[in-house]
């Protein structure tokens, strides 16, 4: 190997050596660091010659070529400014740091500006794709600035996901920006996943379908505008047969869901910028309510739900009415989600390609789907298109699978059978396609009993009145 690397990779975890190996693979020199050694020879040892490894922060630095690019893929939050506080001293003007962890949009912009003040470069890159895809192709949203991104984009381009539409990577932004996107992705993700819950308990509950059964509906799912990285893992978990005795492993898993913070970020910012966002937070409240597994179990025995539903007719209806639902909810998540990026681009004045974002997404990513072409068309056909609702192929989508959702919600509500993100979905849809809301009354009260003051719909010229609605 030559004395100087072309690529530095600090953070030899999965997602970091699966990355390092990818980039080597596509002809870089990779040079690599870790604070735990052991991590680092065990990497080493498992592709002899591929990276090359070192003992200290400084020998890292020193093994880079100049301007040098290095990549952090460690534990998002404190550790990343500490390794930016040993790092800075070792550095040069010109150097580019990327933040490839899923790190908060804000802490981006705060190192950047840190490291731009003295003559570097900082990057947040959003990685997603799980070790697979950090392996053999992830979709990747870099944020910072258009001019350094050219040193790394070759890199970029080379390891990413490819589509018909190109490689999965693009510049975000400046910046947060592609943190932020990173951010919205995963939100869409927990939305998406939820959705998928929530059609396989009515299709089990309801339909009687069996782990065989609901494997093969899944499959043939994904073979028409369902089709996406999501749906094909979830009808090959219905697959797997428990390891430990008879039956299906689905059976055996506790259900109690984890989330690691992006979904909440996202719930967080969607307040902040004004952005109704009811089928992420749906499924980040249907995760907080899975954990409560204890009181579940006790509330079960005390609370009880419809006496004596309606019979549900034939299975194989039952099904095509929840893949229309379940299409249906789907789209109008991605609305929220890509509203909210574009909420995002105009505070912080990023520029951010909504074509682009979908086109990124179409490979590599946790929510990869068929569906993702449809959305690059609508923001061809319209760059500013405010919701995708209003694309006239997406609404057409929508207008016609509402019949089958508007059932699926109301059955599910008359056995039931809790369906938070798809009734949330279905009521962004109406509140949004509604000109006159009840928020009259609301506005109305909030001046009765705290003098907020209101607007007149017939002379909303006036500015905001208060009027003395109480004796």
């Amino acid at each position: 190997m030559s004395d100087t690397y072309q690529f530095g990779m600090l953070g030899v975890g999965v997602m970091g050596r699966n990355l390092a190996w990818n980039i080597a693979d596509h002809g870089y020199t990779v040079s690599v660091w870790n604070r735990e050694l052991d991590m680092l020879d065990d990497v080493l040892a498992q592709h002899p010659g591929k990276l090359h490894g070192t003992r200290t922060l400084e020998e890292f630095v020193a093994s880079l070529e100049r301007p040098r690019r290095i990549m952090l893929m460690i534990t998002a939050g404190k550790p990343v400014d500490m390794v930016i506080d040993a790092l800075e001293p070792l550095l040069e003007a010109g150097d580019i740091v990327i933040d490839g962890g899923n790190s908060w949009f804000e802490d981006t912009q705060r190192r950047e500006a840190r490291l731009t003040a003295k003559g570097m470069n900082f990057f947040g890159v959003g990685v997603s794709g799980g070790e697979d895809g950090a392996r053999f192709g992830p979709s990747m949203m870099p944020g910072g600035k258009a001019e350094a991104y050219e040193r790394i984009r070759p890199i970029l381009e080379a390891i990413a996901a490819k589509t018909d539409s190109g490689p999965c990577v693009t510049h975000v932004g400046p910046d947060g920006a592609g943190h932020f996107v990173k951010m919205v992705h995963n939100g869409i993700e927990y939305a998406d996943m939820q959705f998928i819950a929530e059609a396989y308990d009515l299709l089990r509950r309801l339909g009687g379908f069996d782990p065989p059964t609901l494997a093969k509906t899944f499959a043939a799912w994904n073979q028409g505008p369902l089709e996406s990285f999501l749906i094909e893992i979830t009808g090959k978990v219905f697959e797997v047969k428990d390891p430990r005795g008879d039956g299906w492993l689905i059976d055996r898993v506790l259900d109690k869901a984890g989330q690691k913070g992006t979904g909440r970020w996202t719930a967080q910012i969607a307040l902040e910028l004004g952005v109704s966002i009811p089928s992420i937070a749906a499924a980040i409240d249907a995760r907080v309510l899975s954990s409560m597994k204890d009181a579940r179990v006790a509330a079960a025995g005390v609370l009880h739900g419809p006496a004596a539903p309606p019979a549900v007719g034939d299975p194989a209806a039952l099904a095509a009415s929840i893949h229309d639902a379940l299409h249906a909810a789907k789209i109008v998540a991605y609305a929220q989600g890509m509203a909210l990026i574009r909420a995002g681009s105009d505070k912080f004045s990023w520029g951010i390609s909504m074509r682009e974002m979908a086109r990124i997404w179409k490979g590599g990513c946790i929510i990869r789907a068929r569906f993702l072409d449809t959305i690059m068309k609508a923001y061809e056909r319209n760059p500013e298109l405010p919701n995708l609702l209003l694309d006239e192929a997406i609404r057409g989508q929508v207008h016609a699978a509402q019949g089958a959702w508007r059932d699926v919600v109301g059955l599910a509500q008359r056995h039931g059978i809790p369906v938070p993100a798809m009734a949330s979905s279905l009521a962004y849809f109406d509140s949004y396609r509604t000109a006159s809301l009840p928020q009259n009354l609301t506005q109305a009260q909030r001046d009765a009993f705290g003098a907020h003051t209101y607007q007149r719909n017939d002379a909303p010229e006036e500015g905001f009145v208060h009027t003395d609605w109480l004796p």
